[in-house]
């Protein structure tokens, strides 16, 4: 069973930075050969896509978070990350990770959340 958590998030000002880990297990050679990405959901809104890294390191972000956030990851520990620099308070939301660009509902953890204040 796959499992992904999904860690770092707290309060922080606007201007400051925050790293976001997600860990996964069950996913065995699966998460070595797959495309992995990070969502947020604010409240009352729908769940967005934020960030994707391809199983061979290439990136693309959403064009709000471009030149603040990257994301990486390191497939010894199976883990990604998303490094947030520069946040503003739109970035107020729950962060998840899942597969990319199409996720599996079955893979959504419990988020973590980020919440930036003024």
């Amino acid at each position: 069973q796959v499992q992904l958590v999904e860690s770092g998030g707290g309060l922080v000002q606007a201007g400051g930075s925050l790293r976001l880990t997600c860990t996964a297990s069950g996913m065995g050679n699966m998460y070595r050969d797959d495309n992995l990405g990070w969502y947020r959901q604010a409240p009352g809104n729908r769940r967005d896509f934020v960030a994707g890294i391809t199983s061979t390191g290439r990136t693309k972000y959403a064009d709000s978070v471009k030149d603040r956030f990257t994301i990486s990851r390191d497939n010894t520990k199976n883990t990604v990350y998303l490094q947030m620099n520069s946040l503003k308070p739109e970035d107020t939301a729950a962060y998840y990770c899942n597969t990319w660009p199409n996720w599996r509902t079955d893979y959504w953890g419990q988020g973590t959340q980020v919440t930036v204040s003024s």
